[in-house]
């Protein structure tokens, strides 16, 4: 399917403000980007750099008064988000280099902490694929999904107390309870077509059989129409935008993801 996605950031700055923005999809096995555009006003010096995980990012320094940020793209991405039922465990020895980073416990995936939860969970369960299914499954059935009630992420173990949390917090536990297992997990920000309420949305991959599948935990089937901005450990590695200084909060933050009749 073919979307438009958009964001638009404003805030009212103080004092000269450093920001590291992360609002640029990339194209890649599971989306084209075909066109974009990105207004930042004023217009003021910009510099592009990729990160540790290949995200595009871009650092600036906002002036006092009004600023706003809006980013449009036109983007081909899956009808139907492949699932891979069956697909096997990668043994640590086989895994490529760059996944080896998403077994380790990181800031909000204390992966230390879920073996013996994580094990009940996807007991008789085929190794790989089908595990990573349960804990999704899981996840779905046991903490409640709550949009726009935390601003301040959490980590899984904070989640699994409290039994309810936002996108990213449910990702958060799923990526734990992944690499407790020893399977690779990374999570992924970006846009849902048809989200309720629209805003930006948060999932997590888990590489099993040689590539990394899509799961969400929020969602009651999984369906097409996501679009990847970012990805990283957990969510102090994809925040679409990193402000240094005095907090500023967005006056206003406009997120809208329409689905075109085709291509042109």
């Amino acid at each position: 399917m073919w979307l438009q996605t958009s964001c638009e950031l404003r805030f009212d700055i103080n004092f000269p403000t450093p920001f590291i923005l992360m609002l640029r999809a990339r194209s890649g096995a599971q989306q084209w980007v075909e066109r974009e555009e990105y207004h930042i006003e004023p217009s003021i010096p910009v510099f592009e750099f990729s990160d540790a995980y290949g995200n595009l990012c871009q650092r600036l320094v906002a002036p006092p008064g009004m600023f706003c940020i809006e980013t449009h793209s036109k983007v081909k991405t899956a009808d139907v988000m492949d699932r891979g039922y069956g697909a096997p465990f990668i043994e640590i020895q086989n895994l490529p280099d760059p996944v080896l980073h998403y077994l380790l416990p990181s800031r909000f995936c204390e992966s230390d902490r879920f073996c013996d939860m994580a094990t009940e969970i996807t007991a008789g369960c085929y190794l790989g694929y089908d595990q990573a299914a349960a804990i999704e499954a899981w996840v779905r059935q046991h903490i409640r999904y709550e949009p726009a009630t935390s601003a301040v992420p959490a980590s899984a173990t904070e989640i699994n107390q409290r039994g309810a949390g936002v996108c990213r917090d449910l990702a958060h536990l799923g990526i734990a309870l992944c690499r407790s297992l020893s399977i690779p997990a990374r999570m992924v920000v970006g846009y849902l077509h048809e989200l309720y309420p629209m805003d930006l949305h948060a999932w997590f991959e888990a590489y099993v059989g040689g590539r990394w599948y899509t799961f969400d935990p929020t969602q009651s089937e999984l369906r097409g129409g996501y679009v990847a901005i970012g990805y990283g450990r957990d969510a102090a590695d994809v925040a679409i935008y990193n402000q240094f200084g005095p907090p500023v909060i967005p006056q206003v933050q406009h997120v809208e993801v329409l689905r075109l009749p085709r291509a042109d």
